[in-house]
């Protein structure tokens, strides 16, 4: 059994970075699946509760954009992918408050590590879990699980960007979810950062 570890919004000048971990049943429609940068957001919306209805236990975390400037962007990326882990073994299943960024989704049933479960991530770097963890390049494009992962990750940062859109709708978070286009620079030279810029980025 494979927990399948990724993260969304290492790039982005603002926001947090979004991680989830998967572990998916041997049963699961394999072919809905794909590396999240591959596929529409349309897409992506239409997989994400396949994932969450069929998936054997799921979480997802965040570290904040404050963490990011305190840790730097790996750290807090791997900050984020610990919490998501953590949550497959909380006491009970949580739904997501978009006013907040702490951990949610739906832990395994008995709160135990499964026997021989061990973890893959997309990237060079493993985070602290308790379990066996292997880093792969590019496995969001080739291990399920790790399909999944960015799936979750990504969906659940867009839609956290869309409400900080609401919040602070002059950076047009909705449209660019904080990545560095020009447009995104150019409203914050105009205007400043936002509550929720990465000041350790440059702009």
């Amino acid at each position: 059994m494979i927990c399948g570890i990724d993260e969304a919004g290492r790039g982005p000048l603002a926001g947090p970075v979004c991680a989830a971990a998967v572990v998916l049943p041997d049963n699961f429609p394999l072919d809905l699946l794909n590396d999240s940068k591959k596929i529409s957001n349309k897409k992506r919306e239409e997989v994400r509760p396949v994932i969450i209805s069929g998936a054997v236990a799921w979480g997802v975390g965040w570290a904040t954009h404050s963490e990011i400037d305190e840790l730097n962007i790996l750290q807090a990326s791997l900050l984020a992918m610990q919490r998501a882990f953590d949550f497959l073994f909380s006491p009970e299943e949580k739904e997501w408050n978009f006013k907040t960024e702490e951990s949610f989704g739906r832990p395994f049933k008995n709160a135990l590590i499964p026997a021989g479960l061990s973890a893959v991530v997309d990237g060079l770097h493993t985070p602290k879990i308790s379990i066996p963890c292997q880093a792969l390049v590019k496995a969001d494009a080739s291990v399920s699980e790790v399909m999944a992962a960015s799936i979750l990750a990504k969906t659940a940062r867009d839609r956290l960007m869309e409400h900080y859109d609401k919040l602070y709708p002059q950076y047009g978070y909705a449209k660019h979810k904080g990545y560095p286009t020009k447009e995104h620079r150019e409203i914050v030279k105009r205007y400043g950062p936002s509550p929720i810029q990465r000041l350790s980025f440059n702009v």
